[in-house]
């Protein structure tokens, strides 16, 4: 199954795609202010052209668990998401991926860098879906 993993954010959103099988993760040019039409329009585009058969999108709770303000923003553009590509949509809880993401860019090296910290995010959340899925299905 492909997915399409978001990291919402209100000034860049980070993206990142599995391949069809579900198991490879990369990430994609993070989508500049998502929530206005015309990054909305780049998502539309990326959706058409990558076909994923669910979209994740990062919760970001508080470290206690509780959703605050920003695990709200997350839960209404999931609804948005679900109401136009007609596709179902997975909050994820996303507590430390950002963390992660900074691990890895650091031992990347600056040459390394082709990708946004946001975009880094989000392979680390899709990373966990996928890991969850392969559980699942082994029992």
């Amino acid at each position: 199954m492909k997915l399409l993993g978001l990291d919402h954010g209100t000034a860049r959103t980070g993206v990142a795609v599995t391949d069809p099988t579900g198991t490879l993760v990369r990430p994609l040019p993070a989508i500049q202010r998502i929530d206005s039409p015309a990054g909305m329009r780049e998502l539309a585009d990326l959706v058409a052209r990558e076909e994923p058969e669910l979209i994740v999108v990062g919760e970001p709770r508080l470290l206690s668990g509780e959703r605050g303000s920003q695990a709200r923003a997350a839960s209404g553009f999931a609804d948005r998401l679900r109401g136009r590509f007609g596709l179902p949509v997975e909050l994820v809880d996303e507590r430390l991926t950002t963390r992660e993401a900074e691990r890895r860019m650091a031992e990347s090296g600056p040459r390394r860098r082709t990708h946004d910290l946001d975009s880094i995010a989000a392979c680390v959340l899709l990373e966990s879906v996928v890991m969850r899925h392969e559980a699942e299905a082994q029992g």
